[in-house]
């Protein structure tokens, strides 16, 4: 089960992904910093007592305080008893006399407080934290290690990214850390972790690297950094250091089946931190890059069916029109291969590249397309929040294309789009292509997840547009031997490519 972060009440369930900060009715001071170290090899300390002294005073403890709103006649649930038992009755008549007589309207409101961790990265009062700790937020105030209170302002946030940067003013100098570069640090490298997980108090732990580049589907730009530091709730928000004391990471999720630390913790980079950051201090808000297209991974077998030497980049499945990709030429079954000269190995780093790339930069793309390298250009755009990145694009005819006869071929069994169709599987009228009607269980479509109600818009990225044409394609494909060949689905609007194999 996924838990936000500032999750009110802790889940007793098992195997949890569950961000670090915690909400309480109650004041409990929280807080963590991990760390990294760099990417030379190096042996364990005898002591990390000299790196924690020295980063101790620059990571603080942030409470956030949020007034919510309750209704007068607000009472628990009842509780849950078999059907026909006396107990169900009974709490019922005694629940509707506690609320004989209530009106709707708002009763006192009451507090609820988040409690995090996070570090200031400037002298003049700069501090970064998680999204999460503060989100809602009326009140932030932001405690040093000697206990002072400082109250915070919000200078920006960043929900996508679950970063949060905060301003406080004091009378006497503030310490700060610096940034790290966490494109260079190796798995195995040590870690030290500085913060106050459960209200405890200052507490450090250290431990290694374990990974890089997790998604953990926190978001469209997942990736974390893992490490088996002992980090817990509270931990959100605070530093990951590498043992040069620079910060290389941002405590943000712990993966566990009891709620407390079980070895697997996650951070953001830096390397994705920093850039947000300063746009935040810059702007008070952050302005990403924007291609306009879906994309899905590069499979062996559909790098197989396009020609592709091996599985890479990023297949483009849906160009928003009007959007960058699509007055850059960018065509719908394109894989990307290259954007601003940084190769695309997996899918998941093409949003990230984008998103990162100056507004209006004229970019070079590399694609591939119908068996070449096809070079592009494109002008990088603001994404704009509220807009969908993509759209589905349909330019097909609204007209309903003339019922065919039904055939079976790959374990489908197909038919021309109809009225009745369409109103059977809840089709949109513009919707076109090739209706698949029924699915073998043994099919390698029905491993791949084809069901009725899905269309067939292209094989072999070519377009079909009846059952004929499904047949016509498959016998070119039998005629050159091919074992499988590529499907752009449409499934209730969302477009997708697949490989199955030819029967």
């Amino acid at each position: 089960m996924v838990m936000k972060l500032a999750d009110r009440q802790p889940s007793t369930r098992v195997a949890k992904l569950i961000r670090l900060g915690i909400a309480l009715p109650v004041v409990v001071m929280l807080g963590t910093a991990m760390a990294v170290s760099p990417a030379g090899a190096r042996s364990a300390p005898d002591s990390f007592a000299d790196l924690a002294e020295k980063l101790l005073p620059a990571v603080v403890n942030i409470s956030s305080t949020q007034t919510i709103k309750t209704a007068d006649n607000a009472h628990p649930e009842m509780p849950e008893f078999p059907p026909g038992s006396p107990f169900e009755q009974f709490f019922k008549d005694f629940m509707e006399r506690q609320n004989k007589g209530k009106g709707g309207g708002e009763g006192p409101p009451r507090h609820a407080m988040s409690l995090g961790s996070g570090f200031i990265i400037d002298s003049a009062g700069y501090v970064v934290t998680n999204n999460h700790v503060i989100a809602d937020a009326d009140e932030i105030t932001v405690t040093l290690q000697d206990n002072t209170n400082l109250k915070a302002t919000l200078v920006g946030k960043d929900v996508k990214a679950d970063l949060a940067l905060l301003k406080v003013t004091s009378a006497k100098p503030l310490p700060s850390v610096p940034w790290g570069d966490a494109d260079h640090t190796r798995v195995g490298d040590w870690v030290v972790a500085i913060g106050n997980p459960f209200g405890l108090g200052g507490t450090v732990t250290a431990g290694i690297l374990s990974a890089r580049s997790r998604d953990i589907n926190n978001g469209p730009y997942d990736d974390f950094l893992q490490t088996d530091a002992s980090i817990n709730r509270g931990n959100s928000g605070g530093p990951m250091f590498n043992v040069a004391g620079e910060v290389i990471g941002i405590n943000t999720a712990i993966y566990s089946p009891t709620g407390g630390s079980v070895g697997i913790g996650f951070a953001i980079p830096s390397n994705e931190a920093k850039p947000i950051i300063d746009q935040l201090k810059q702007f008070g808000k952050v302005r990403r890059g924007w291609l306009g297209v879906k994309i899905q991974s590069v499979t062996d077998e559909i790098a197989e069916s396009l020609g592709l030497p091996k599985a890479e980049g990023a297949l483009v499945s849906t160009v928003s029109e009007g959007s960058p990709a699509f007055k850059g030429k960018v065509e719908q079954g394109d894989v990307i291969l290259k954007f601003d000269g940084k190769d695309i190995n997996e899918f998941r780093r093409l949003p990230r590249i984008v998103a990162e790339t100056p507004i209006d930069k004229k970019v070079d793309v590399v694609v591939w397309r119908k068996g070449k390298q096809v070079n592009l250009q494109v002008v990088v755009a603001p994404l704009v929040e509220t807009e969908e990145v993509a759209d589905a694009g349909s330019t097909s005819s609204k007209e309903p294309v003339a019922a065919g006869p039904s055939v079976s071929a790959l374990g489908l069994k197909l038919s021309a789009l109809t009225p009745q169709l369409r109103e059977k599987f809840g089709l949109a009228d513009d919707a076109a292509g090739v209706a698949v009607t029924d699915v073998s269980n043994t099919s390698s479509a029905a491993e791949k997840g084809v069901a009725p109600g899905d269309l067939i818009v292209e094989i072999g990225q070519e377009e079909v547009k009846s059952p004929d044409d499904v047949v016509a394609k498959l016998k070119t494909a039998t005629d050159k031997k091919l074992k499988s060949v590529l499907l752009l689905v449409d499934k209730k609007g969302e477009l997708r490519f697949i490989t199955v194999k030819v029967e």
